[in-house]
């Protein structure tokens, strides 16, 4: 009866909440009589405890089976952010590419207009430039042997009229031309122009430069700073000298200086110091037309 007793005031007591599972179950083993019974259900309490305490093995296998998927899941990510980069990347060349070759396409277009010129009409313009230059050749010729003529009365240590390039030149001595260290042209220099002037004058089509040069050996005076300085005035003097008081066209002549820095003779004697003392006249051709030839 004090069993009893207890078991119904054990049941009192708990009935203020819901009995569970666990409680229920304890109160059908303490009404069991039988002691082997009530092993049993023991038994099977602490079993059901033991499997209940912790996880099964399904739910750690898929614990870990979720953070696995996790880990691939940012694997791929990232390898998915090095595709698009790569992706740009290769659009950019793609791009570039695409420039190329319309560069390339529009070369191939002109070069496909310049191949429709006929073999025919590639021979017409081989025979216009080789006319043209043996013209060319011919008026220099001319204009050498014209030049010599007129000059014929001077010695060769005070000119010279001789061809190189495809230009006629007219070297002028400083003895014939110039007192040593002066820019002031002599006389007979003076008429020696003015029989070129006749020839330049009565040519077309040709431009002259005039070319100062010196010996190596220093200068330095109030008026000329140095053989630089001295070759240029010396030219200068010589194209006034052909344009105002002999009437060559301004537009045609140029004046310029080259000091000691090109000479054609050996500066250790004084007979080649001498030579390169020089003014040189050139004249040269006049290739408007070849070039139009040539850019055809």
């Amino acid at each position: 009866m004090n069993y009893v007793t207890n078991t119904n005031s054990c049941v009192t007591h708990s009935a203020q909440k819901e009995p569970n599972f666990v409680q229920i179950f304890l109160l059908k083993i303490l009404t069991m009589k039988s002691t082997f019974t009530i092993l049993a259900f023991l038994s099977l309490i602490v079993a059901f405890s033991l499997t209940s305490c912790g996880p099964g093995k399904k739910l750690v296998d898929s614990r870990a089976r979720v953070a696995r998927l996790q880990q691939d899941s940012a694997n791929t990510h990232s390898q998915l952010g090095d595709c698009y980069g790569q992706v740009k990347v290769l659009n950019m060349e793609k791009a570039s590419l695409q420039d190329e070759n319309e560069i390339a396409r529009q070369n191939l277009k002109s070069l496909n207009t310049q191949s429709k010129m006929t073999i025919a009409d590639q021979a017409m313009r081989l025979q216009n430039l080789q006319n043209l230059i043996q013209s060319q050749k011919d008026v220099m010729n001319n204009l050498k042997n014209s030049v010599a003529d007129a000059l014929l009365n001077y010695t060769s240590d005070e000119l010279s009229v001789y061809i190189k390039d495809g230009k006629v030149y007219v070297s002028l001595q400083e003895k014939l031309l110039f007192k040593s260290g002066s820019d002031v042209v002599d006389p007979k220099g003076k008429e020696a122009l003015k029989t070129l002037a006749q020839v330049i004058n009565s040519t077309k089509d040709i431009s002259v430069m005039i070319e100062g040069h010196t010996d190596n050996v220093p200068i330095k005076t109030k008026t000329f700073k140095d053989n630089w300085d001295l070759s240029t005035a010396r030219a200068t003097s010589i194209v006034r000298i052909l344009t105002i008081d002999f009437g060559f066209d301004s537009n045609r002549i140029t004046a310029s200086g080259r000091g000691s820095f090109y000479p054609v003779k050996t500066n250790e004697t004084a007979e080649g110091r001498a030579g390169n003392r020089r003014t040189e006249v050139i004249l040269s051709p006049d290739l408007k037309e070849l070039f139009k030839i040539l850019e055809q």
